[in-house]
């Protein structure tokens, strides 16, 4: 069976990582897998180049243009607004039309347009597009946040700001992806959560279409990872790509450590908060209340040390798809502790194998929330709890067993 991956980038960016360790695992069970990027990063013989460097700048550059035009020239959302306006003409491409099913991933920013995933569609083989974020069930946002304008048509959009209107970009977009979706061909949706899915369920545009959730592939050490050694600490950390990025809530972890100071003066005395990745503004990391350390940004083989030196992990984040480094740290020993908001419940079951904090939309109370969420994974006996993280993690989450599901969708679709 051929199958070709679509992704912007073989390397930068969470849908990169995945789209590639996706393409491994598939090609592990016998499936002869091409990608096809826009951003070559690595030396893999199997990942290709969608097209010249000139010839791809010219539908981004394009495609930006548009926005700018159609936003009022603000380039605080020039960026967070994908159109798939233009594109490069994939459809043409001998590994498009030689795959018995071509796999979209994240296809924007001038890789493929919404036309030209029409054109795809038209080959009649199986098209499995995989969700990382809600950019498929909305008009151009990747995160709607607190705007449900999706659930209809969008329209009045936020981040078109004086430039919006009932039939601004966003809905006009939302329209032309309405009729994508009603276009005959063998078109199926994969959300990587049960969040995901259960918003997209709610949206005007997939409501009414089936949704299959199949998560991200993560790596896993070959042996269950034994309890780190404890010396004296508690030891918790925190990663991102950009730490300080506002999605990420560090202002609510640096609450909660002070909330901790307060509430629970034991374990705040014997924490350390280990935090690593980019930071734009220094000053973002000056509020915590126990011990911290910064890495900054550490490359991938960096990352296994520093979880096997950690007892648990922590996301603040106001919400995610599905935010893989609560699995890492799974997989590691770490105990998870996040907010239920996003893709958390699909990795961590409450009290068992991490916590789930309420996410409160008072500031105050969140912070309360992540607080006793970390006061209880310092109580617990990690010799209990890791082996039975260990095992679900890999259940739900290991390269083969994600590739397998991915095989029966596909094969599901060419019968």
């Amino acid at each position: 069976m051929k199958v070709a991956i679509i992704n912007k980038s073989d390397s930068t960016g969470g849908a990169a990582v995945v789209s590639l360790r996706l393409a491994e695992a598939l090609r592990r069970q016998g499936v002869d897998v091409s990608m096809l990027v826009a951003e070559k990063r690595s030396s893999l013989p199997f990942v290709h180049s969608a097209a010249s460097r000139p010839a791809l700048e010219f539908p981004f550059l394009a495609e930006r243009l548009r926005i700018f035009f159609a936003n009022g020239f603000n380039r605080e959302t020039l960026f967070k607004i994908d159109t798939a306006s233009d594109g490069l003409p994939l459809s043409r491409n001998p590994m498009v039309r030689d795959a018995d099913a071509v796999m979209l991933n994240w296809v924007n920013q001038g890789l493929l347009s919404l036309k030209g995933v029409g054109k795809i569609l038209a080959l009649g083989k199986p098209v499995i597009w995989t969700m990382h974020d809600m950019w498929n069930f909305t008009g151009i946002c990747h995160h709607a946040g607190l705007c449900d304008r999706y659930k209809d048509a969008c329209g009045d959009c936020p981040l078109l700001g004086k430039r919006c209107s009932p039939g601004d970009l966003s809905n006009t977009v939302w329209n032309k992806k309405k009729r994508l979706y009603s276009q005959p061909g063998k078109l199926r949706f994969v959300a990587v959560s049960s969040w995901l899915a259960e918003k997209a369920s709610e949206s005007g545009l997939l409501g009414s279409l089936p949704v299959d959730v199949i998560p991200n592939a993560f790596p896993f050490p070959e042996t269950p990872a034994a309890p780190r050694i404890a010396d004296g600490r508690f030891r918790v950390v925190m990663g991102a790509a950009r730490l300080d990025d506002p999605i990420k809530g560090l202002p609510l972890l640096a609450e909660a450590t002070r909330v901790l100071v307060a509430r629970y003066p034991e374990v705040a005395s014997g924490m350390e908060l280990v935090t690593f990745g980019g930071v734009r503004n220094p000053e973002s990391l000056a509020g915590f209340a126990v011990a911290h350390r910064h890495l900054g940004p550490i490359k991938p083989e960096d990352v296994p040390s520093v979880y096997l030196d950690a007892d648990s992990v922590v996301s603040s984040s106001l919400y995610e798809t599905l935010p893989g480094t609560l699995v890492e740290g799974q997989a590691y020993g770490c105990i998870p502790v996040s907010f239920d908001r996003g893709g958390q419940r699909d990795i961590i079951d409450h009290l068992s194998t991490g916590f789930l904090a309420r996410r409160d939309d008072n500031p105050a109370r969140a912070a309360e929330n992540l607080a006793e969420g970390l006061a209880w994974a310092a109580s617990c006996n990690p010799q209990e709890i890791v082996g039975r993280m260990d095992a679900e993690a890999r259940r739900r989450f290991s390269a083969d067993a994600v590739a397998d599901r991915y095989i029966s969708l596909i094969e599901s679709l060419r019968r």
